[in-house]
C-alpha cells in the first residue's frame, strides 16, 4: 500500500510541478523586458550596418528562445526539450553555454554550505529546545528565550557585514578570510591544511545561514516538547518509575519530532537554491548568486532550469516528510 501511495503522490507531484512551471514561464513572458532587449545585447550605438547586425542577432535569439511564439506554445516547446534532457543554453549570464553545465558548476559550493548550515541548525537547536522545555519557566528558560528572539530578529545583511568588520581581513580581529568558500590553490595544500582553510572560509557564511534557523527551530522544539511533556502518557511513564531522561528523549521528544519534520520539508530546496544575501556578502559563486544574475539579466532558460530544480526539491521534501511521519509515529497511516 505504501508503494501505491508513493506512486499516487508522484503522479500528483508531476501535475503540480507542471502547473508551477507553466505559471512561472507565463509570468516570465509577461514581465517587461527580455534577453533580446537587454542592454547586454543591444550593443553600442554605431553604424547602420552594426545596428542591423545587432537586430538580426536579437531576432535569431528570439526565435531560438521561442519568444516569437504564443506563451502556451513556447512552454510546450520548452517542456519538450526538458523531457529530452535539454534545458537549453544561457541567453545572458554566460551566453551560448549549456544551462546544465552552469548549474553543475555552481551547485557544489551551495550544497556544501547549506548542508553544514542545516547540520549546525539541527544539532544545536534540538538540545537547546529540549533543555528549555525541561526547565520551562526557569531563569535559564527565560534567558534563552530572550537571546533566541534577539537572534531571530537580526537581519542577515547586518550580521554578515558586522562579522566581516570584526573577524575578516581588514577588520578588528583579522583571523578569517574576507570572501570565498574555499582556499585558493587547494589542490596543492596538505590535507590537514586544506581542512583548516576550508573551515576558516566556511565558518562565517555558515553562521549567517544558520543563526536565524537555529533560533526559530529551538522555539518550535521547546513548544512541541512542552506540549507533549504534560500529556497523560508521560504521567503514566513517570508513574511506572522510568528515568526522566528516558521519558524526555524516548517518549516526549519522539512525538515532538512531527513538528521538526514538518519544518524540514521547507529546508530541502534551500540546499540548492542558496542564499542570495550571504553569497553576495561573502562573494561566494553559488546558486544564490546565479539566481540573482539570471533574474537581473532575464535569462529565461537559466531561470526556468532553476525553477524546475527548486520545484522538484520542494515537492520531494513534502513527500519525504509524509513518509517520515509514519516512521516516527506508527499511528499515522498514509493510506487512510
Amino acid at each position: 500500500m505504501i508503494i501505491y501511495y508513493i506512486l499516487k503522490r508522484l503522479f500528483l507531484a508531476i501535475l503540480t510541478l507542471l502547473a508551477i512551471l507553466f505559471v512561472s514561464y507565463t509570468l516570465l513572458r509577461l514581465a517587461p523586458g527580455d534577453p533580446t532587449r537587454s542592454d547586454m545585447f543591444s550593443g553600442e550605438s554605431g553604424t547602420v550596418g552594426h545596428r542591423d547586425k545587432v537586430f538580426m542577432e536579437n531576432h535569431a535569439l528570439r526565435k531560438k528562445l521561442n519568444l516569437d511564439k504564443p506563451v502556451a506554445l513556447g512552454f510546450i516547446l520548452w517542456l519538450n526539450d526538458v523531457i529530452h534532457g535539454d534545458f537549453g543554453v544561457s541567453a545572458a549570464v554566460d551566453p551560448g553555454r549549456s544551462v546544465t553545465e552552469i548549474i553543475r558548476e555552481k551547485i557544489g559550493v551551495t550544497i556544501k554550505l547549506n548542508i553544514w548550515a542545516l547540520a549546525v541548525t539541527y544539532l544545536l537547536a534540538i538540545p537547546v529546545g529540549v533543555f528549555s522545555a525541561q526547565k520551562a519557566g526557569s531563569f535559564a528558560d527565560r534567558s534563552s528565550e530572550f537571546i533566541l528572539f534577539v537572534l531571530y530578529s537580526l537581519p542577515v545583511m547586518w550580521v554578515g557585514l558586522l562579522l566581516q568588520a570584526l573577524f575578516c581581513e581588514g577588520g578588528e580581529f583579522p583571523i578569517l578570510p574576507l570572501s570565498g568558500a574555499e582556499p585558493e590553490n587547494s589542490l596543492h595544500l596538505p590535507i590537514w591544511q586544506f581542512i583548516f582553510e576550508e573551515f576558516r572560509h566556511l565558518l562565517l557564511p555558515v553562521v549567517c545561514l544558520s543563526y536565524a534557523g537555529f533560533a526559530g527551530l529551538s522555539r518550535y522544539t521547546r513548544g512541541s516538547v512542552l506540549q507533549n511533556i504534560n500529556a497523560d502518557y508521560i504521567r503514566t511513564a513517570r508513574a511506572k518509575g522510568l528515568p526522566e531522561n528516558t521519558i524526555l528523549w524516548k517518549h516526549a521528544f519522539r512525538n515532538a519530532l512531527i513538528t521538526m519534520i514538518t519544518l524540514f520539508s521547507g529546508l530541502l530546496p534551500s540546499l540548492v537554491s542558496g542564499s542570495i544575501i550571504v553569497e553576495y556578502i561573502f562573494n561566494i559563486p553559488g546558486m544564490g548568486t546565479l539566481s540573482l544574475l539570471s533574474l537581473s539579466s532575464r535569462d529565461y532558460p537559466l531561470q526556468m532550469a532553476l525553477f524546475t530544480v527548486t520545484g522538484i526539491l520542494t515537492l520531494s521534501g513534502i513527500l519525504l516528510c509524509d513518509l517520515l511521519y509514519m516512521a516516527v509515529d506508527p499511528r499515522i497511516r498514509l493510506t487512510k
